[in-house]
């Protein structure tokens, strides 16, 4: 009976509502615990209301335990929810104090709360694999790029070019467009004229090539989602059709029979 009951609470949406108010509350505490003005103020309410709303996560949790465990833990998000609020209970001092900070990974349960959210990241993991072969690609770019710009500028430019790893982190600034033309490849086609043969194919090849495929990878793996998500429903429409056709088709067998029923006492009387 209790966990009849817990199951109801936990799977309305009003309770789902309310979750997703305090995780929103709690964000807000957070960030208001980092100013020193604030917490100077306030700061013992603002924490006795982070331990308050911690431990409506920690009963929301035993609640979902309690209604369906093995449920529980065949559904990742709230695996992830688990992990999350398990963070926030490790006592935040000593070597663990660092993990004080890691309190905010609470907002991160509005991605298991929200519906939206979850058809995000739901797509973006789907894109994982496609991503996997662009990284590769990419990867293979920047060493072949790297490789000859170490060749051709170590010696004049060492801060930039002067080995593979500064050659490739120079190339990642040039690649994220930030300061690459007056910054970078103007000083350096002072002494190499031509450098520009180099810089402006490797933008084109990575800045508006390859970054755009990571865009294409990611839209085609939500636009799945979404196609499955549908499916989902129309398949799920489909059932509940077909349930009411064969409960609409038994109610006239029943009507039929018990026409027949009655029809055949109406004889007997007569």
């Amino acid at each position: 009976m209790l966990r009849k009951r817990l199951n109801e609470v936990v799977s309305d949406p009003r309770f789902e509502r309310a979750i997703v108010i305090l995780i929103v509350i709690n964000a807000i505490t957070l960030g208001l615990e980092t100013n020193p003005a604030v917490m100077e103020r306030f700061g013992p309410l603002l924490l006795a209301i982070d331990r308050t709303i911690l431990w409506f996560f920690v009963l929301e949790i035993l609640a979902r335990w309690i209604a369906d465990f093995r449920g529980f833990w065949r559904d990742p998000w709230r695996i992830f929810d688990f992990a999350v609020v398990g963070v926030a209970l490790v006592p935040a001092t000593g070597a663990f104090s660092v993990l004080r900070a890691f309190r905010v990974l609470r907002v991160l349960r509005l991605v298991s709360n929200i519906q939206a959210i979850r058809r995000v990241v739901a797509g973006l993991l789907q894109a994982i694999p496609g991503m996997g072969s662009i990284v590769l690609l990419l990867g293979l770019i920047f060493y072949i790029f790297a490789v000859i710009a170490t060749k051709l500028f170590a010696a004049a430019f060492p801060e930039w070019f002067g080995s593979l790893g500064e050659s490739a982190y120079t190339l990642f600034q040039v690649m994220t467009l930030e300061s690459w033309s007056m910054g970078i490849v103007r000083p350096v086609m002072e002494q190499y004229p031509l450098a520009w043969a180099l810089f402006v194919p490797f933008i084109l090849v990575t800045s508006f090539t390859v970054l755009n495929l990571f865009i294409g990878v990611i839209v085609d793996a939500m636009q799945r989602e979404h196609e499955a998500e549908a499916q989902a429903d129309r398949a799920g429409i489909h059932n509940e059709t077909a349930n009411i056709l064969a409960e609409v088709r038994a109610l006239r067998s029943e009507m039929a029979e018990l026409r027949a029923s009655l029809a055949t006492g109406s004889r007997h009387d007569a």
